[in-house]
């Protein structure tokens, strides 16, 4: 039988449990804001701050190990890694912001056309969504681009295409939820027309869902960008995003020089990571049953 001493024994260890978890979760949030922080400035602040040709061929420096005068060492052809890695992550991260964007939008559109209108028409939409779905998406996006000649807009284009189909789900079954509550009745009864309840209801309440979908998608979609270029169906190898700088330090990996694929690959994974990081906390931010078990 529990006493009253047990359970006071117990209330003082769940409360530091609690706290513990807490603390842990606001020290992650906060490097991830910071890694987020630094991945900005590098982008804005690099580029005309360093008055450096990112495209400056200096063969006598080719394979250069990191040094005080080259921190990420030299590529293929002597260019200084650090400043190719910051203009490879600004491209990417311009085509993931970009596509994630137009994603989200044609996504929303959809799904918030397919739960409002509901009937043959919400069944005729999500059997497309589903036959799309079944592709994978690099495929499809492979497909996309081949139709084009290599460039910023031809991959921006596949990646969208690709990827609104779970954000037209999300939104989707977000306008079915409203559609239950009794301020849709509501305005219904007092004579709104479908249009009006979908401008002015509908679309308002699946905007946080819209925007989470959003930068949950970015990271998606700078990996999806770097397969793409990586396969050599994206950016023009001339171009600097971390794909195609991945893509040609193939040959000095297999010759023991592990500095030009390593860099950029981080530049790659840690951004990803952090921008996924801060979705998940909006994710909690949202979700009150989500947040609330978060804090036990």
């Amino acid at each position: 039988m529990t006493t009253d001493a047990d359970t006071a024994d117990v209330r003082p260890a769940w409360r530091a449990h609690g706290t513990s978890r807490r603390s842990t979760h606001v020290l992650r949030l906060r490097a991830c804001a910071a890694l987020v922080a630094v991945t900005v400035l590098a982008v804005l602040l690099v580029p005309p701050l360093v008055q450096l040709d990112q495209q400056a061929v200096d063969l006598a420096a080719k394979l250069e190990p990191p040094s005080w005068a080259h921190p990420f060492g030299t590529d293929d052809v002597g260019r200084d890694l650090l400043l190719r890695c910051v203009y490879g992550l600004r491209v990417s991260l311009l085509v993931g912001v970009v596509a994630a964007l137009t994603a989200t939008v044609i996504g929303t559109a959809v799904g918030a056309a397919a739960g409002a209108l509901g009937g043959w028409a919400d069944r005729l939409v999500m059997r497309l969504v589903d036959t799309l779905s079944s592709v994978p998406h690099l495929l499809l996006g492979i497909f996309i681009v081949a139709m084009f000649r290599p460039g910023v807009w031809p991959v921006v284009i596949s990646v969208a295409l690709t990827h609104w189909l779970s954000t037209a789900r999300i939104v989707r079954a977000e306008v079915l939820s409203l559609r239950s509550r009794p301020f849709i009745d509501a305005a219904v009864s007092g004579g709104a027309s479908r249009r009006r309840v979908t401008v002015r209801h509908l679309l308002p309440g699946v905007l946080p869902q819209a925007g989470l979908a959003a930068v949950l998608m970015v990271p998606h979609a700078m990996w999806h960008e770097s397969a793409l270029s990586f396969l050599g169906l994206g950016l023009p190898t001339h171009t600097a995003s971390l794909g195609t700088l991945i893509q040609g330090a193939r040959g000095s990996l297999l010759a023991g020089q592990w500095w030009p694929t390593l860099f950029p690959g981080l530049f790659l994974i840690v951004p990803t990571l952090a921008v996924a990081g801060l979705a998940g906390a909006w994710r909690e931010r949202i979700n009150p049953r989500r947040r609330s078990e978060l804090m036990l």
